[in-house]
Parts: C-alpha cells; sequence; structure tokens
C-alpha cells in the first residue's frame, strides 16, 4: 500500500511517498481503509518536532512513528476478534494522536476507542476535517472553559481549523461570540454564526474595552496578561495555540497567575476519545456545525499540502484526498 512516510525530522520536504506493508488489526483493532484525512497544525509540529520538546514523546533522534496522521475517515475493512462496536463495512471517523498516528496511508490498524461512526450527512472528506480540530474546540470550551448560555466569548484564530469549529460550537450553546481574524476571512466568520467580528490587523481587542467571560486561543500572539485584562472577574482565558512564547506562557504562568484572583488562565492539552468523537457527530449530523475546508489535495500531493499549512494561512482544514474514486 502507499503511504507518506517521514524518517527524520524537518520541513515537510522530508515527507515521501512510499510502499509499505499493508498493517494486519490487533485483537482490539479495526482495519480502516482510509479515504480522506486532514493536515492539522499539530501534524506538521509532529513531523518538525517543533517544539522541540516534543521530541521526549515522538523519539529524541528520529520519529518513532514514521507515517503522520491522526485525522481520518473511512471504511472498517476488517477487525481484530474483541472488536464489538464496529464491522466490516461501517464508515467511521476518528483522531490517532494518542495510538500511534498512521493516517496518510492507504490503510491503517485502529483501536476501536479512537473511531466512531462517521455522520452520514458527511462526505468522508468533510468528516476527516472534524476528529482533532472539533474536539479540541469542544473540549476547551465546554471542559476548560465551562461556557455558558448567554456568555459573551471570543475566539482568537477564528478562521482555522480550531476556531471555524469553535465559533460554531460555542453558538450551539448559547453563547455571544466574538470571533477575531484578518479582515480577508471576516465574512466567513460571519457566515459561521459570529455575532461580532474583529480585524486583528486593525483593531486590538485587548485594549478596545470590552469584556469577555471566556476566551479560546486557538491562534494569536499576544502575552498572557493582555488576554487576562479583558477577561470579566470570572472569566477564563484557554490556550489552545498560538506562538510557542504564547503557549509557553499558559504553560508555566498560566496556574501561578490563577492561584490569585479569580480569574482563570489554562493551557489545553486535547485528548481524544471516543464519548467526545460522538458529541461531535451528533453536531454534524443535524448540521448545528458544518466542516469548513480550504483545499483538498490528493495523495501524490500531501507534501504540498503540509507545506501549505505550515504557512498558516488555511481558511478551516486541509484535506488529503486517499482514495477519492472509490467512494
Amino acid at each position: 500500500m502507499k503511504a507518506l512516510v517521514y524518517t527524520q525530522y524537518g520541513p515537510p520536504d522530508v515527507l515521501h511517498l512510499e510502499e509499505v506493508a499493508k498493517p494486519t488489526p490487533a485483537d482490539d483493532e479495526a482495519l480502516v481503509k482510509v479515504y480522506a484525512a486532514s493536515v492539522n497544525m499539530a501534524d506538521v509540529h509532529t513531523v518538525k518536532a517543533d517544539p522541540f520538546i516534543s521530541r521526549l514523546a515522538e523519539g529524541l533522534l528520529k520519529p518513532r512513528h514514521t507515517i503522520p496522521g491522526a485525522d481520518i475517515a473511512g471504511r472498517i475493512e476488517a477487525v481484530g476478534k474483541s472488536v464489538s462496536q464496529f464491522r466490516p463495512g461501517d464508515e467511521v471517523y476518528g483522531d490517532l494522536s494518542g495510538c500511534g498516528f498512521g493516517g496518510f496511508a492507504d490503510y491503517v490498524a485502529v483501536p476501536e476507542k479512537a473511531l466512531a461512526l462517521k455522520p452520514a450527512r458527511l462526505t468522508f472528506e468533510q468528516a476527516a476535517a472534524a476528529p482533532m480540530a472539533a474536539v479540541t474546540a469542544l473540549q476547551g470550551l465546554r471542559d476548560l472553559g465551562k461556557i455558558q448560555p448567554g456568555h459573551k466569548v471570543l475566539i482568537h484564530g477564528a478562521s482555522g481549523g480550531v476556531g471555524t469549529f469553535a465559533v460554531q460550537i460555542a453558538k450551539s450553546f448559547g453563547a455571544e461570540v466574538t470571533a477575531v481574524c484578518s479582515a480577508g476571512k471576516m465574512d466567513m466568520a460571519r457566515s459561521l454564526g459570529a455575532d461580532h467580528v474583529i480585524d486583528y490587523t486593525k483593531q486590538d481587542f485587548t485594549r478596545n474595552g470590552q469584556r469577555y467571560d471566556l476566551i479560546l486561543a486557538a491562534n494569536g500572539f499576544h502575552p498572557i496578561r493582555a488576554y487576562r485584562r479583558v477577561l470579566t472577574s470570572q472569566g477564563i482565558y484557554v490556550c489552545a495555540g498560538g506562538t510557542n512564547a504564547q503557549v509557553f506562557q499558559a504553560l508555566l504562568l498560566g496556574p501561578l497567575l490563577s492561584a490569585f484572583g479569580s480569574k482563570k488562565s489554562l493551557s489545553l492539552l486535547s485528548r481524544p476519545n471516543q464519548k467526545d468523537l460522538a458529541t461531535v457527530a451528533e453536531l454534524l449530523e443535524t448540521g448545528k456545525v458544518v466542516p469548513v475546508i480550504d483545499r483538498c489535495y490528493p495523495l501524490r500531493e500531501a507534501v504540498e499540502a503540509f507545506r501549505y499549512v505550515d504557512e498558516g494561512h488555511a481558511r478551516g482544514k486541509v484535506i488529503v484526498s486517499i482514495a477519492p474514486r472509490e467512494q
């Protein structure tokens, strides 16, 4: 089978297509024929080993998992003898970041706990856009952000993969949503349901006098104190991405600052789980949340897809079609 492989860390150019052995599922695994996979910024960071500390998990000198790819959508071809939730022919989607990656390939063997049934109304490409980004947005808003109806919520980086889902999920909770993005993406943010849209190139939301019950920073560049300045007295700032400096401030300073006063500064480490995949599937099936896809590449152009995501200007998600003609 064909797979996108890398054996050393570096820019997207270290990736190449290669013929590899088709996996055999273990007792608790399903063999999935992959129809589509999405490129997350997390995938790019993993391939580049950026930040360097990520090597502690993925391999100090070279990657332990040589086929990248967390988000997949496909059809089950075979199951191990212990698998009880799925059977051959089921259409599924899932996040493989907790079980060795491997999504950019014709087939992947996946623990059943990493999968959920694909929303029937979605194409494989649409379904592949959702697992990591939508679950990250859900966990950031619901679990860390304690979002409630009527909350004033600001999404920084509202036009990216996590941000586009966050705007819609926040609206599904009944929040008043402010989206922060560039001028060219403001109409898209409004179409997703944002009540207010701020062009960050023209207006600094940390100095406009507004206050927010919850800020989810899916991308951004402000220091942690700037975010805290525009929180309400009980407000919560959740860092789900951004510059390395922003992420490390949330990790290191967040707990210290949260210990004094009622404002909270939290760092989100999203964890894939089947229950949240099912929750996202329900939102997608009912149309409350719609995946935003910027571009779709064939597998032979997957390296270019990584380059495009690495540039940081994608609107929503970037998809790689693995077997489009067989759908």
